[in-house]
């Protein structure tokens, strides 16, 4: 990971060269959502976000803008066929190209259909082209070429935030950390530690050039490669945030056996309300479409579903992920 190149800070965002061709539809819904998003982006600090999300049946695609660069995610109807058509490609680099002045390099295409039983970080390429982005002022390291994910979960911007405004002096603890996304803004909104625990040395590493890409020292920022459930049954230290965004599925060398979050929800929410504080906040999310949660399982706290309050308005996709709250109560005591 050496080839990270230097930044310069958030760019003007880019101006539509085309406003005046209405011919095409999905032209019309891309130019449309630009339109709105430029503003939110520009007021935010922010130029990592969806400029199309699945509006148009016939145009089964996701497209994300960062900084100038497009990520077109092609959600295949064949599970068979994840290609996109030939036909289909062509015409959304010509759209890309009218609206933005985008060039094929600037353009990076990726199949999305279901695969059992496969890792949820994938690499796909070797090319270690790492760039800056910016969200609400915070940097992040994106890679678009080598791996399935670009780095930054796009859907848990507002997640994010919410954690970010909980954090000041207090001591936060990211679980799945995947890059250290949630760690990285809770530090720079004053936590007074965060421990970010990921199995991955490839992400593990990530995260702590996104801690260095914000100028925030290790120190108070420690970052562990370390099963998360092993973790959890041997950490004794306390914190007042808790994140667990695990994946749908993982099976991986370093576990000793198949993760699937429809199982293994209840063992992990019950050990992090274990290590959290009384009035302290643990959240909860999965994308799992099949998800079936049941509150009457945990006890000790609060619970809220704030799904809704964590889907960013460039999402036309409102299920994305699902997400909950878990508020310890004050008068809660803990042994062990």
């Amino acid at each position: 990971m050496d080839s990270y190149k230097e930044h310069k800070g958030m760019k003007e965002l880019p101006i539509l060269l085309d406003n005046e061709d209405k011919s095409s539809q999905i032209k019309n819904c891309i130019r449309k959502n630009y339109k709105h998003l430029r503003k939110w982006a520009k007021r935010t600090n922010t130029n990592a976000f969806r400029i199309y999300d699945r509006n148009i049946k016939e145009y089964p695609l996701a497209i994300d803008f960062y900084d100038e660069r497009y990520c077109v995610q092609y959600f295949s109807y064949d599970p068979t066929n994840d290609e996109p058509p030939p036909e289909l490609k062509e015409e959304i680099d010509q759209v890309l190209h009218s609206l933005f002045g985008a060039k094929p390099e600037d353009i990076f295409w990726r199949s999305r259909i279901r695969r059992k039983k496969r890792e949820q970080y994938e690499k796909i390429d070797q090319k270690s082209d790492f760039f800056p982005v910016v969200e609400y002022g915070v940097k992040f390291w994106i890679n678009l070429e080598d791996y399935l994910d670009t780095g930054l979960f796009l859907d848990h911007r507002e997640t994010r935030q919410m954690v970010a405004k909980l954090a000041a002096g207090k001591r936060v603890l990211n679980l799945f950390a995947y890059t250290c996304s949630f760690s990285v803004h809770a530090a720079l909104h004053g936590a007074s530690l965060t421990k970010s625990v990921d199995m991955s040395n490839t992400y593990t590493d990530w995260g702590r050039r996104n801690f260095e890409l914000n100028d925030l020292k290790e120190k108070n920022n420690p970052i562990l490669r370390e099963d998360c459930l092993r973790f959890l049954e041997k950490e004794r230290e306390k914190f007042d945030v808790i994140v667990i965004d695990p994946p749908t599925l993982s099976r991986s060398k370093k576990m000793d056996q198949m993760f699937d979050v429809q199982i293994d929800y209840i063992s992990l929410i019950e050990r992090g309300l274990k290590l959290l504080n009384p009035g302290g906040t643990l959240f909860f999310s999965t994308n799992s479409r099949k998800f079936k949660f049941d509150c009457s399982l945990f006890s000790g706290a609060e619970i809220s579903e704030i799904t809704k309050k964590t889907i960013p308005l460039d999402f036309h996709n409102q299920k994305i992920h699902r997400c909950w709250t878990f508020l310890k109560a004050e008068s809660c005591f803990q042994s062990g």
